[in-house]
């Protein structure tokens, strides 16, 4: 679903890592944009449309938390963030500001390259007037009109909180979902200081839909920040 002249925005004032993205997505058939300031990103993310947006926390006039909340007041493309920022929460700050997805500095090619053909990939299953998808990854076929989950050929039954906080993921799959925004999707917005509730229903989705529960593929942690439906298997 990547398409090989798929445009990404960069938002990123440091020369050298521009120069190691602009290497890397162009070397494999992205067309690049950049900006150096805040400001000139969400100038051209109006203007050009990109269907991916890599966004730099520490820009020289705003931060990056800022920009991602004014993106996000008139687009859903996807952003990732990078940041050299470790903490547990400011990962969580950024997600509930809107960022899609993080890579914490330094980081590889691979992994940069497999986020965005996720993040793409997410972006394009929520386009308006895709109609409810019938969603697979690797096994996992996920029927949103049907309310039908499978593996391989056979059907699995969920509860209704099961189903309900499976499809959250999927309509939202590949990006990192903080505990709080499930609770508020899954549950209500007077959850939000039941952190339990996610805990005890991903074990149960994992029991019912991984292989092997202790070893999951299809719904990762993130540790102290929340949880991923992987869409790069």
């Amino acid at each position: 679903m990547t398409s090989p002249q798929a445009t990404i925005l960069v938002i990123e004032d440091e020369l050298p890592i521009r120069r190691f993205l602009r290497t890397s997505l162009t070397g494999n058939g992205y067309r690049l944009i950049e900006a150096a300031s805040g400001r000139e990103g969400l100038q051209l993310a109006a203007a050009a449309r990109p269907d991916c947006i890599i966004l730099d926390l520490g820009l020289p006039d705003m931060d990056g938390l800022a920009v991602a909340g004014e993106l996000r007041g008139w687009t859903q493309t996807p952003i990732i963030v990078l940041t050299a920022r470790g903490q547990e929460q400011d990962k969580i700050a950024l997600l509930d500001a809107g960022a899609d997805d993080y890579l914490t500095k330094p980081f590889g090619a691979g992994e940069l390259l497999a986020r965005i053909r996720a993040a793409i990939r997410r972006g394009a299953l929520a386009q308006p007037g895709q109609g409810e998808p019938v969603f697979q990854v690797g096994a996992l076929r996920v029927d949103l009109a049907m309310r039908q989950v499978f593996l391989g050929a056979e059907e699995v039954r969920l509860t209704p909180i099961e189903y309900k906080l499976l499809a959250t993921l999927v309509r939202h799959a590949g990006k990192v979902l903080t505990q709080r925004q499930l609770l508020i999707e899954v549950w209500g917005p007077e959850y939000v200081d039941a952190g339990h509730y996610v805990r005890v229903y991903m074990q149960h989705l994992r029991h019912k839909l991984e292989a092997d529960p202790a070893r999951p593929v299809y719904f990762v942690t993130e540790p102290g920040v929340g949880y991923r439906l992987r869409l790069d298997l």
